[in-house]
């Protein structure tokens, strides 16, 4: 039944993209003629050799094609779990995509004049109403769809195949995300009683009855959530699911030790999964994000220049010792660098220094310190280390070497955090972790933004240090 009102689901996405399309093909073509045509904002005239027939035959080449690459970017595909923000992004990319090969079309094979002004203005247009058309509709359509499941419909009843850490995790997702619409039928378990609950949710037998529960047909999908030990049941429980023709997923217990997004190379027929994907590793994407890196700091030093003169002023005249503080911390590829910053501290010896973490009200601050550190001033002599290129704008924070071999030893994953450059902010540092906060918080936000790096990520993050970076209660 499920399954039946999913497919009708699809095709209800696919009326409504085609009906949002052309309405927005409509709405541009209104606006871009009648309302505010480019002549009253550049000047000179719009070319009128086209007739509004001529705009509306490639009504018939645009509506198929950004159908065909809907499809193509599972945009028709069941959606319970992909966020907003991944819709959406999927969205403007086909649009894109769509409007680029319009053009190219144009540019290579409409070879006549007519044909050949057809207003990129236009396209650029349509691209823009049509994406927040088609995202706006979407999303109230997800929000229509939300509600009914929330009424106990459109539910897909699953089965959980194995009690592990994975099978909790799961379980605490499906909890928070009723959105989803999963309906849990039971867990199956070896190692605990039947009639155990977590959160809810039951066991009700044991693996190896598996196929006599999917043989009352009740269960539409199978999640193996085996824990490691129980690997061995693997392949029988994939082949009974498979000779039910349920669908399965696999929810690995080893998960907390892989990345987020595991990516998998070929090696003649035999598949190996990478543990971690690292997109930095990209030569490209390291190009830009070191561009980025180097015309931002500059940028930067030019405009707090004001800030840092004056800061240099009131530390040398409120205490002794000097400006910068200059202290060894580990960078990428555990490398030792010495990263800047203003002194905020009296002045003590290595061992002095070396012994314990600023805490708040820590009597080693001084009354400008105090203030700088606080507004994370002290910090801005690291833009002539994103500049040299021992850190970035946006990255992990550094940490100093004796904290990073007993962190290594303590704390599983810890020196991940080393594989990119570490940066003057970060996610953790935008999340509140600074100062005397949780490690394993800030190694999980840091694991995170490198699995998951971006520029526009980098940019998300630069733009809410604004907000939440600079000043910070944990800052002392």
């Amino acid at each position: 039944m499920v399954q039946k009102t999913q497919h009708v689901l699809n095709i209800v996405r696919l009326v409504l993209d085609l009906i949002t399309i052309v309405a927005a093909y409509f709405l541009t073509y209104w606006l871009f003629f009648y309302v505010i045509p480019p002549s009253s904002i550049f000047g000179g005239q719009i070319h009128t050799d086209l007739s509004g027939s001529d705009y509306f035959t490639f009504l018939g080449l645009i509506t198929p094609l950004h159908i065909l690459i809907y499809a193509l970017s599972h945009l028709y595909r069941t959606m319970r779990v992909t966020g907003r923000r991944l819709e959406a992004f999927r969205v403007f990319r086909s649009n894109l995509i769509s409007i680029l090969i319009i053009g190219t079309i144009i540019w290579l094979f409409v070879k006549t004049d007519k044909m050949m002004i057809f207003s990129r203005m236009f396209l650029a247009e349509f691209l823009f109403i049509n994406t927040c058309a088609i995202v706006l509709q979407r999303n109230l359509l997800r929000m229509v769809i939300v509600r009914y499941r929330r009424k106990g419909y459109n539910k897909r009843v699953i089965l959980l195949a194995g009690y592990s850490r994975a099978c909790e995790a799961l379980l605490d997702r499906i909890k928070v995300n009723a959105r989803w619409g999963y309906s849990v039928y039971g867990i199956l378990a070896d190692d605990k009683e039947v009639g155990y609950t977590y959160k809810d949710y039951q066991v009700i037998g044991r693996v190896n009855e598996l196929s006599a529960i999917l043989d009352r047909n009740e269960v539409e999908e199978v999640f193996v959530t085996l824990g490691l030990k129980d690997y061995e049941k693997l392949e029988e429980v994939v082949a009974v699911c498979e000779k039910a023709g349920v669908q399965t997923k696999f929810v690995p217990d080893y998960a907390n030790l892989m990345s987020t997004h595991p990516y998998t190379e070929d090696l003649v027929g035999l598949p190996v999964v990478y543990v971690r994907k690292v997109p930095l590793d990209d030569v490209f994407l390291a190009f830009l994000k070191r561009t980025m890196d180097i015309f931002g700091s500059l940028f930067a030093i030019i405009l707090f220049s004001p800030v840092m003169l004056v800061t240099a002023i009131l530390i040398k005249a409120t205490s002794k010792g000097p400006l910068i503080f200059k202290q060894e911390r580990i960078g990428f590829h555990n490398r030792a660098f010495r990263m800047y910053k203003f002194r905020s501290m009296v002045v003590q010896t290595d061992e002095e220094e070396k012994s314990k973490w600023t805490t708040a009200n820590d009597p080693r601050v001084t009354k400008v310190g105090a203030f700088i550190r606080k507004t994370s001033i002290d910090e801005l002599p690291q833009l002539f280390n994103v500049l040299f290129g021992s850190m970035s704008m946006v990255g992990p924070r550094p940490e100093r070497p004796q904290f990073v071999e007993k962190f290594k030893e303590e704390i599983p994953r810890y020196m991940i955090k080393h594989q990119v450059r570490p940066g003057m902010t970060g996610w953790a540092q935008v999340n509140g972790l600074r100062g005397d906060t949780s490690i394993e918080e800030r190694i999980n936000h840091d694991i995170y933004y490198i699995e998951n790096w971006s520029l526009g990520f980098d940019f998300k993050i630069l733009f809410l240090t604004f907000f939440k970076g600079f000043i910070n209660r944990n800052a002392y």
